[in-house]
């Protein structure tokens, strides 16, 4: 039989337990809005809505966007899954910027081959901003198409109707910006399912802000906008001394509730190899983390309230299992219903995405990642950084 008697005259108990209940409960929604509803998440199309993806007539020109440096081996291997996409009309612009590989002659040979791909090439760096954003303008400039289609040259198409599946986002006139996913190809070392979990965990947040009504950030790695919105809104100008940003920054400024649609059914999806080294996955996250200062206050809290939530969760548990005057078995079942539904949750992320063994490690990696992301947030961050 429990005893609740001694707790029920502790006031520090009772603030303590009051605290865990409600970092419990933000919890227990957070899992379920921002995992387990984008894993389950499917469009469902309303009166002014259509989506034909079978009629080729009612498809718009695509321009496909990339920009690549040294990236000979990839485009050698995976240039041609673009290219080749079972899309009516659309062109692939890959800016090749100071590439001393064979990328050049890789797209050269491309070219030959491929009308519909368009190859701009910098030989001289007259890049006076930082990044990428002067390389991805110029590309930009030179898409023929008003429907953008944006991709890293190390991401892959999961199959060759990517370009329908993305269009699809723009169901309704207003849509300006459709947001995507690029996942990791499965692995079953640590540190490579520590890397899935890390790019579903922050996929599923931005997804799922834009599912509620709050789009915030997107990924380059798979985007998509409008050319006439992109100038009309200024391009990069108010971040060009920025060196990242060319996604983030855009669509933080740029994307509303009723102008950003979301597009993840498997075909919008793109797939690439997880970092092999860690100063690669560590510069990645650095390049998310560079903008945060650039955001408001309500978005970084968007982004911290989970974290803020866990040590809340976790430390109140520590404390009140001390003092000891609250019932530890409750404090079990609860740490256990939370750590059950976390992994229900993860795993609809897992089987959407892939990533699969990923759910039973997420308890673990989000204490890790509650010390890495404060290490990198304290990190000095610089903006001087050339496009590389």
């Amino acid at each position: 039989m429990i005893n609740f008697s001694t707790f029920l005259t502790d006031t520090y108990a009772i603030i303590l337990f009051a605290l865990f209940l409600i970092s419990f409960i933000f919890l227990a929604f957070y899992y379920g809005l921002f995992h387990f509803r984008v894993g389950r998440w499917h469009k469902k199309l309303k009166k002014n809505e259509k989506i034909t993806p079978s009629d080729d007539e009612n498809l718009q020109p695509v321009s496909v966007v990339m920009v690549a440096h040294n990236d000979a081996n990839w485009l050698r291997d995976n240039l041609v899954y673009l290219l080749e996409q079972d899309y009516p009309d659309f062109e692939v612009v890959v800016v090749d910027y100071l590439s001393h590989d064979d990328t050049p002659f890789v797209l050269q040979v491309c070219a030959e081959n491929y009308p519909n791909l368009k190859v701009v090439s910098f030989k001289e760096d007259v890049n006076l901003f930082q990044g990428k954003k002067y390389p991805l303008s110029i590309g930009i400039k030179s898409a023929k198409n008003n429907l953008l289609l944006f991709a890293d040259p190390d991401c892959v198409p999961n199959n060759f109707q990517w370009l329908r599946g993305m269009m699809q986002g723009y169901s309704k006139p207003d849509i300006k910006i459709v947001l995507g996913f690029c996942g990791l190809n499965d692995t079953k070392t640590l540190f490579g399912l520590l890397q899935q979990y890390d790019n579903l965990y922050y996929s599923a947040s931005y997804i799922g802000s834009a599912l509620l009504g709050h789009p915030y950030t997107g990924s380059g790695r798979n985007l998509s906008y409008k050319r006439d919105f992109f100038f009309k809104k200024g391009a990069f100008i108010n971040h060009y001394n920025i060196a990242e940003g060319a996604d983030d920054l855009f669509v933080y400024q740029n994307a509303t509730k009723r102008n950003t649609a979301v597009s993840i059914e498997p075909d919008a999806c793109l797939s690439a190899d997880p970092c092999k080294t860690f100063k690669s996955w560590h510069e990645r996250r650095y390049g998310r983390m560079a903008t945060r200062n650039r955001h408001s206050l309500g978005s970084r809290l968007m982004t911290d309230l989970p974290y803020f939530a866990i040590v809340l969760f976790y430390l109140t548990m520590a404390l009140l299992f001390v003092n000891g005057n609250f019932p530890w078995q409750i404090l079990l079942v609860l740490v256990a219903v939370k750590i059950a539904w976390q992994i229900v949750s993860f795993s609809r992320l897992t089987r959407r995405f892939k990533g699969s063994g990923t759910e039973f490690l997420a308890p673990f990696f989000e204490i890790y990642f509650l010390f890495a992301n404060t290490i990198l947030a304290l990190t000095p961050l610089h903006s001087n950084r050339k496009f590389k």
